[in-house]
């Protein structure tokens, strides 16, 4: 029984592991009243570069979004079915869903695949009921993470927070946080092969979500 409960620790770690690597950076920022999130464009498959062009940010709701890191198939149905349960929501209370909703959905997603599905993800929103801007993400095995100042995952994650770390500041502005994004990502593109390209990037406030490029 240890043998087999041991076995299956060692499987998850290795999976863990393997998303973690997963050619793609995303990333969350808190600012002042917002939150920013952007990713790049590329996605892999092994060594070779499979379109310049994937979607890796989403909008769940008017005040939610989305990134995907792992395996793209996996990730997508996740995102659709945040959106078709956030629509639920929103029709059943007669209002948009809060951040924190969309996030406990995702990791009941995660948790109940238990590494069935390969996907890392941030949630970033506002919620108009603290009036706030909200940073979460969530592992492949439905693990929670609640942030204050910024996060990121992907291969290329490392580099994204060491300048992450090195100029994030409480009160940015939005147009400073789009800026500090561009920078963290672009530093990634530089030195992880497996991001590049485009970079997009959304903000959200108390004014819903808008599409920065």
């Amino acid at each position: 029984m240890m043998e087999k409960i041991s076995k299956k620790l060692k499987i998850d770690e290795e999976t863990i592991q393997n998303v973690i690597k997963t050619g793609t950076t995303t990333v969350g920022i808190i600012v002042k009243d917002a939150v920013v999130v952007g990713t790049e464009s590329q996605a892999t498959a092994g060594y070779t570069v499979a379109t310049k062009n994937a979607q890796k940010l989403f909008q769940i709701n008017n005040f939610t979004c989305a990134t995907i890191s792992g395996g793209v198939a996996d990730c997508q149905y996740i995102v659709n079915q945040l959106k078709s349960y956030s629509t639920l929501k929103e029709v059943e209370d007669e209002k948009v869903p809060e951040p924190r909703y969309i996030a406990n959905v995702t990791r009941n997603i995660l948790f109940s695949g238990r590494s069935f599905y390969l996907a890392m993800m941030i949630v970033g929103g506002f919620s108009l009921k603290e009036n706030k801007g909200e940073l979460y993400g969530i592992d492949l095995l439905g693990t929670f993470y609640e942030e204050d100042k910024f996060m990121s995952f992907g291969s290329g994650s490392p580099f994204s927070l060491g300048v992450l770390e090195a100029d994030w500041k409480p009160n940015l502005t939005k147009a400073q946080g789009i800026d500090l994004i561009k920078t963290a990502i672009s530093s990634s593109k530089e030195r992880d092969a497996a991001s590049g390209h485009k970079i997009q990037i959304c903000t959200i406030d108390k004014n819903g979500y808008t599409q920065v490029q």
